[in-house]
């Protein structure tokens, strides 16, 4: 084990796009683990659109990282010490951490990760810490797809994006997807069996969508927000529903974003728009992992992980979410491990 931490700190509030003075890399002692908690070295660290959330004070699900306190991501990693009874030398563990090699955790954030069944541990934790859980329970619990209904998933090669469009598949359901580049549109229709895919950067979407949905939209699963959600608004059908997953149109907005243009469709057509957080389902993460498991065993599900080699590679990395550049889920590995 080093003698040196090295810890991603949070040091101004961004606005507009994450620049480079907003995180700094900082040098520090190895913490100690007090009595009732753990110190685990860093495997991997999981980039989400929520990362940009928490550097900003704003209203949001859970409190804001504070200024100069080390920056918070879904993290993965291996005990190391131990002054708690549920933790052991070398065991695995997964939750909400630091962007730093080493660091403290507690009962409180920080699970024990089971078998993982054969399946590596960099792609169970991808998968299953926290977007496929996210699809699942967004898309069936609060989308509720039935056979034969039409879904249209914004941002569908992402990594919530494409899995939620897969299950909507297994579902029964034809599936049109919204992605921002052509391999991106060629991946999820020919690869992960989209009905339709749209390109929104190069195609006129209201033309593209209403043609790829004759029948109008039953489920938007939505991720972006914005033009697009004012897009389907006007497409959806009779008490259709609308997951609202993400909102990365505006994180990083500069001023206040107007609503939707076709918010009356909300009372014509009796939608249903609910917003959910992936905590919500917390108690129930074992539904989701089993199914999700069965499906990618059987091949009915298919996940992309684009990995980043280097803890001081996270604040260029984490940009990539909010240009579109890179594909499923992003993850940033320290170490890797083999199980």
């Amino acid at each position: 084990m080093t003698e040196v931490n090295r810890v991603w700190r949070l040091r101004k509030r961004p606005v507009g796009d994450i620049t480079d003075d907003v995180l700094t890399l900082a040098e520090e002692p190895i913490p100690e683990p007090n009595d009732g908690e753990c110190l685990f070295r860093l495997n991997y660290l999981s980039l989400d659109p929520t990362n940009r959330i928490w550097m900003s004070d704003v209203d949001q699900y859970m409190p804001p990282v504070a200024l100069d306190a080390p920056m918070r991501g879904v993290v993965c990693g291996t005990v190391v010490k131990s002054r708690h009874p549920g933790y052991t030398e070398g065991q695995i563990v997964s939750g909400l951490g630091d962007w730093a090699d080493y660091q403290l955790g507690s009962p409180l954030t920080l699970n024990v990760m089971g078998d993982t069944g054969g399946v590596p541990v960099v792609d169970a934790f991808s998968t299953f810490a926290v977007v496929g859980p996210t699809a699942y329970f967004g898309l069936l619990d609060v989308g509720q797809p039935k056979a034969g209904e039409t879904v249209v998933v914004s941002a569908a090669a992402g990594a919530v994006g494409s899995i939620a469009g897969q299950i909507a598949k297994i579902k029964g359901c034809r599936v049109i997807g919204l992605a921002g580049t052509k391999n991106k549109c060629t991946w999820i229709k020919e690869e992960l069996g989209f009905d339709a895919a749209i390109n929104y950067r190069t195609e006129d979407v209201p033309t593209a969508l209403a043609a790829a949905c004759p029948d109008g939209i039953d489920v938007y699963f939505d991720n972006v927000g914005g033009a697009i959600l004012d897009v389907c608004l006007k497409l959806m059908n009779f008490n259709g529903r609308i997951p609202t997953c993400g909102l990365i149109s505006q994180y990083n907005a500069t001023e206040p974003v107007p609503g939707p243009y076709n918010y009356p469709m909300i009372l014509m057509r009796r939608l249903r728009v609910q917003g959910f957080i992936v905590l919500d389902f917390a108690d129930r993460y074992p539904e989701a992992v089993a199914a999700l498991g069965r499906w990618m065993a059987e091949g009915r599900i298919k996940v992309r992980t684009e990995i980043v080699d280097g803890l001081e590679n996270a604040l260029q990395t984490v940009k990539r979410i909010f240009t579109g550049a890179n594909t499923g889920k992003l993850i940033i590995r320290v170490k890797d491990v083999y199980r």
